[in-house]
């Protein structure tokens, strides 16, 4: 039989890079090999353990893109040699009630991708052809892959804002998810702040887009945002709850926060803040499948792209640990071709 290598998670971060026996898709699903994988910080519920069984091996990754070499049965909109790519939400089962109700991001019955099914730090992966992503030819793998989940992230977040064309629209935390919020936000026609502790991002943030700067270290960032007429969106990046606490106060009336960092700390909210204005702190993740094809169609009419650093998949537990510890600058993403 013919074999593949696959960087397997168990307990917390006990990575292992096995030979694996190269199967056939099941029924509804494609196998691809993979060419790119992003290293995302919603790796974490795999690598950590915090999953339901964690002593079950798991190939983390969901930032992945590759060529279709084996269809399963029952698939018929996809063949061998398309380009492909699945993200965090591996795909709706197109029967439960949300889905029958069009709601395919909250789907009850839908795999994710490196957490509950095996994902793509590897060289071969399976998906479920409901989850595939069409794959422009005008992106290359390394590029592509962060726009899967981060890229797909702040776009379907930034599509819940209802807010007019040259609005003010400000993006919290430059890096993985901030530095591409700012390029979508700008692109998209609004106004941008961009909001970082310190001035070292300052200027990478005007490159990317921000009208303005707001360095949250030595200044409120809700009382900057009303300075500049306030906000009529927040997206919020940081995994910070406190953070965010500081940010509703610079809605302008109507205005949304969306938040999109995972934090294990609750946000502070006054109920003032929010009735008095009609303002509204919502969540949002990620996108469908479709979604994500409207994302990446966008990214290549606006040149949207992430900054990478660029590792090969036996150095996964070096790119994961690098990811984790925020310096990476600012999507890593392993590469099954080096």
């Amino acid at each position: 039989m013919p074999v593949y290598r696959a960087v397997e998670a168990t307990g917390t971060r006990q990575f292992s890079l096995v030979s694996r026996e190269l199967s056939e898709p099941e029924p509804g699903h494609v196998r691809m090999r993979v060419e790119s994988c992003g290293v995302c910080h919603s790796d974490s519920a795999a690598i950590e353990g915090r999953r339901d069984d964690p002593s079950r091996p798991i190939v983390p990754g969901h930032e992945v893109v590759g060529i279709i070499d084996a269809v399963g049965p029952g698939v018929a909109t996809w063949v061998t040699g398309d380009r492909v790519g699945v993200g965090f939400l591996g795909g709706q089962c197109g029967e439960c009630d949300l889905c029958r109700r069009g709601d395919f991001v909250n789907c009850t019955d839908q795999p994710r991708t490196g957490t509950t099914v095996d994902g793509g730090y590897a060289e071969y992966a399976f998906a479920r052809a409901s989850g595939l992503v069409r794959i422009p030819d005008e992106l290359n793998p390394i590029e592509t892959s962060p726009l899967l989940c981060a890229g797909l992230t702040v776009y379907s977040a930034l599509q819940q804002i209802n807010a007019r064309h040259g609005a003010l629209v400000a993006v919290q935390g430059i890096g993985g998810l901030g530095h591409l919020g700012l390029q979508y936000a700008m692109k998209l026609g609004y106004r941008v702040a961009a909001i970082a502790r310190g001035v070292e991002k300052a200027d990478l943030a005007s490159k990317l887009g921000a009208s303005h700067y707001i360095d949250s270290s030595v200044e409120d960032p809700g009382t900057a945002l009303r300075q500049l007429g306030g906000a009529a969106a927040i997206i919020a990046t940081a995994s910070s709850g406190s953070s965010m606490s500081s940010l509703i106060s610079g809605l302008a009336p109507r205005g949304r926060m969306v938040v999109v960092g995972a934090a294990r700390d609750p946000i502070s909210i006054q109920t003032t803040e929010l009735v008095f204005g009609t303002r509204a702190v919502i969540g949002s993740l990620t996108g469908s499948s479709i979604d994500n094809e409207d994302n990446l169609a966008l990214s290549v009419s606006e040149g949207i792209r992430p900054m990478t650093e660029v590792m090969p998949l036996v150095e996964a537990p070096e790119a994961y640990a690098r990811m984790m510890s925020g310096e990476a600058r600012f999507r890593v993403v392993l590469d099954m071709t080096a």
